[in-house]
């Protein structure tokens, strides 16, 4: 079973989300329309915890794509994970198909967080992490980073739990502990964010309301540009 509606109403719906959770049912929720940039609905249509909230529910897992080889990818998860709902976060405006998901999409997405594109240097010295519509944005940003001589990996995590359930291997093969300056870039409330930044780390997110503007002035107002990504990003490496 499945449905769908904007990710803003899962608040009307979270009393059947939160049973199926609890008794461990097999339900997939589309929620689209999931950050500040739907644009001119303006603050009432526009999420700003309710990722995060979804994600500190009990047994729900919550994959958030960056793409649409991410998003089939996280469909396969659906329906093939019994343990519980799942729900599926997506944008409204239009992402580019990147390159890099299309071979490693499908392992990643299953697995919550991959390499999405390790530093184009011969070193790594901070750790771009995104999920969603911001993806492209910090891989825009890396690029940039590079033109600054500072090397950045860029980690997509779409899903949070998947993450957290793989052999600790793993999970340091993606975040390695030596590397401790690591931004994590969300377009949704940053709390919880620091569990994968530590405390070298920062966040780009929304701990406010929206507005109501075309996505891109958005973008441009909330710092979650390539430019402005990169900015933080040297901010940080001098902290």
């Amino acid at each position: 079973p499945y449905g769908g509606t904007f990710l803003v109403f899962s608040d009307y719906m979270r009393p059947s989300v939160r049973l199926a959770a609890l008794m461990g049912l097999p339900v997939t929720y589309v929620w689209t329309h999931d950050s500040v940039f739907l644009g001119e609905d303006g603050p009432t249509h526009q999420p700003i915890e309710h990722v995060m909230s979804l994600r500190l529910m009990p047994n729900m897992t919550v994959i958030r794509p960056a793409d649409a080889n991410e998003t089939v990818a996280a469909w396969k998860v659906a329906l093939e994970r019994k343990e519980g709902p799942i729900g599926l976060i997506l944008s409204r405006q239009k992402l580019p198909i990147l390159a890099e998901t299309t071979t490693r999409a499908r392992e990643g997405v299953a697995r919550g967080a991959y390499v999405l594109s390790d530093s184009p240097l011969d070193r790594i010295d901070i750790i771009l992490i995104a999920s969603g519509s911001e993806v492209a944005d910090v891989l825009a940003a890396q690029k940039l980073l590079a033109e600054k001589q500072i090397g950045a990996r860029v980690v997509s995590m779409p899903c949070w739990n998947l993450f957290d359930e793989q052999p600790l291997f793993y999970k340091l093969n993606v975040l390695p502990t030596d590397v401790i300056k690591r931004l994590a870039v969300e377009a949704g409330t940053p709390i919880g964010w620091e569990r994968y930044v530590g405390s070298y780390g920062a966040v780009i997110g929304i701990d406010h309301f929206g507005a109501s503007s075309p996505y891109q002035r958005i973008k441009q107002e909330f710092g979650f540009t390539a430019e402005r990504i990169a900015t933080r990003a040297q901010q940080l490496m001098t902290e």
